[in-house]
């Protein structure tokens, strides 16, 4: 299991965002949970390229500044929607041998949404914990209805397991304690 941390941005991790102090917080969580729990906290950042405020050398392309990574964490660049295309996280999650993803992150109508299903495509378990994603209001729905339609709606059983919070961290608890008890029974 590995925790996608998606397009946590400075530039658009601000206040506009549906829930957003909740969206913090429990980002926040997970990421402490998965640290505390022995799984891999993997980044990925958006690139619009050059000209675009959203770009690689400016201040509002870093990672939000209360998800910072450690230093042994990777970071992975993409151009496009989907962490998969072109970035090397799919040929880097197969080797690996992973099964399980969760992903939290920015914003659930697109890149979320991309990564989701693009994830589901290439045969991985993806978990959504519940307010871990969020997005703006666009001209065709607010920004809770977007949240609602994706995480009650379109991803929950058919692309994804969209979860609570605390089921997350369960989840990633027993994760752990399972690997402990293997690694005890290696050296029995």
């Amino acid at each position: 299991m590995v925790l996608l941390v998606v397009d946590t941005q400075k530039l658009i991790t601000n206040e506009e965002l549906y829930e957003f102090d909740r969206f913090v917080s429990n980002v926040k969580e997970i990421i402490h949970e998965a640290r505390a729990n022995n799984i891999e906290v993997i980044y990925v950042r958006h690139d619009d390229g050059i000209g675009n405020e959203l770009t690689k050398g400016t201040d509002g392309f870093e990672i939000y500044e209360k998800f910072q990574p450690m230093n042994d964490e990777k970071i992975f660049d993409k151009k496009v929607n989907s962490a998969f295309k072109g970035t090397g996280l799919l040929e880097y999650l197969i080797g690996k041998g992973e099964k399980d993803i969760i992903i939290v992150g920015l914003q659930t109508d697109y890149c979320i949404d991309a990564t989701i299903k693009c994830g589901f495509e290439h045969g991985f378990n993806i978990i959504v914990p519940a307010y871990a994603n969020t997005t703006v209001n666009n001209k065709f729905m607010s920004a809770k209805q977007s949240y609602q339609y994706y995480n009650e709606f379109m991803w929950n059983g058919r692309y994804s397991e969209c979860i609570s919070l605390d089921e997350t961290n369960k989840r990633m608890k027993w994760l752990n304690s399972n690997d402990l008890e293997k690694d005890k029974k290696i050296y029995v």
